[in-house]
């Protein structure tokens, strides 16, 4: 199991600036190594309760909540992640596990017995936590993404484009999955995430871009229409 525990902001700003952002955070920070010209695929699938408990948790802006989520880079991988995200005041903690394909797969159809062959403790809880509260896969979430590191308190801002869901298919895998915009295809998401403070020279090219806060997250972007959330 993976571990981290830091700080994170996420904003909607438009096309426009966020290109502009992405020239001036490359010339001061390293790019992550999957960047590429075009940055990288991320394809995630959310679980939540019959009653959308972990949705409505954020929706109304609760101190402790979570998020279970299922993360692969391609449909031709071989495993994916698993992870939850915990909101612990102004802290994000991320937990993650390495599954194989098999195992993710069962996961994809409900099915989180595969979880019990891993020795790590982690596994053990997010089944435990999975089947007593009737944990289902409700929606997929596809993105890519531009990103940026500085070693200094462990600081990664990133910038995902493209933003598109399905809530009836959870194959994640799939080479083709009926997904639908959930995001104004001319604004991206920018994402803030440190340890500690943000260095001065990295806030104020931040601060060079309009950014407001974005109140929900791409899970909850991508349940708009069956929960009813307003865009």
């Amino acid at each position: 199991m993976n571990e981290v525990l830091r700080q994170e902001k996420k904003y909607a700003i438009n096309l426009k600036d966020g290109t502009v952002l992405q020239g001036r955070l490359g010339a001061v920070m390293h790019g992550d190594v999957h960047n590429g010209s075009q940055g990288y695929v991320i394809r995630s699938l959310y679980f939540d309760t019959p009653d959308d408990q972990d949705f409505h948790d954020k929706i109304d802006g609760l101190e402790l909540r979570r998020k279970i989520r299922l993360r692969t880079y391609s449909p031709q991988s071989e495993f994916a992640m698993l992870e939850m995200k915990q909101k612990e005041g102004q802290y994000q903690r991320k937990r993650s596990l390495r599954l194989d394909r098999a195992a993710a797969e069962a996961l994809c159809r409900g099915d989180y017995s595969p979880l019990l062959q891993y020795a790590d403790p982690f596994a053990t809880e997010c089944y435990g936590l999975m089947h007593c509260r009737c944990y289902r896969p409700k929606a997929v979430v596809e993105y890519h993404r531009q990103a940026f590191v500085a070693r200094e308190n462990h600081i990664r801002i990133t910038l995902d484009s493209r933003i598109v869901a399905t809530e009836s298919a959870y194959g994640i895998f799939s080479e083709r999955l009926p997904l639908y915009p959930v995001m104004d295809p001319f604004h991206m998401v920018l994402e803030v995430k440190y340890n500690g403070f943000l260095l001065s020279y990295i806030k104020n090219l931040l601060d060079s871009v309009e950014r407001p806060e974005l109140s929900v997250s791409k899970y909850c972007l991508a349940r708009r229409v069956s929960l009813g959330l307003q865009s």
